[in-house]
């Protein structure tokens, strides 16, 4: 005689196992996806506060006098054009046990502007950046007053020099 309190055959249980081992993959391998693109949105929302707030950007006393001592467009408003920002993955990080990736951030300014000048904006547009990325993953007491390196759970984020184009 046959039993009608059901059993659960053993091919749908090797199917839902497998489902749960492939899900678990995929979404350790999503989440380092994720972490990704939050660092690259807040890379661009910081590179976009730099290059925009040049002009209103809060210096030291005494930078600020130098820049107005030396007549430097820097204490006015400037135009700059951000190009692009990427990523490059620079491998594994043993003394940080995560993977480091440096952002490039590609610019033009319209104003004719001396390599002193588009360094300093360079510099804070990428200071802007890297502040952006550490609000972001809530790890500004994890790094120093310039942001250098930030860290998120799997990564390390440094800067390179702005190219300007």
């Amino acid at each position: 005689m046959i039993d009608n309190r059901g059993q659960i055959s053993a091919e749908f249980l090797l199917l839902v196992g497998s489902l749960i081992v492939v899900m678990l993959i995929a979404l350790s391998f999503i989440a380092s996806e994720n972490e990704l693109s939050l660092a690259m949105s807040a890379a661009r929302n910081g590179v976009n506060e730099g290059s925009s707030f040049a002009s209103s950007a809060i210096y030291p006393m005494e930078t600020f006098e130098d820049y107005s001592r030396a007549n430097n467009l820097l204490v006015i408003p400037s135009s700059v054009e951000i190009i692009n920002v990427s990523y490059t993955d620079m491998g594994y990080d043993s003394n940080f046990d995560k993977n480091r990736i440096q952002f490039k951030v590609y610019a033009h300014s319209s104003k004719d502007l001396d390599k002193k000048e588009l360094d300093s904006i360079g510099d804070r547009i990428n200071y802007n950046l890297r502040k952006s990325i550490a609000l972001t993953f809530e790890s500004t007491k994890s790094t120093n007053k310039l942001y250098n390196p930030v860290f998120s759970p799997h990564y390390i984020f440094t800067t390179a020099n702005v190219k300007w184009v």
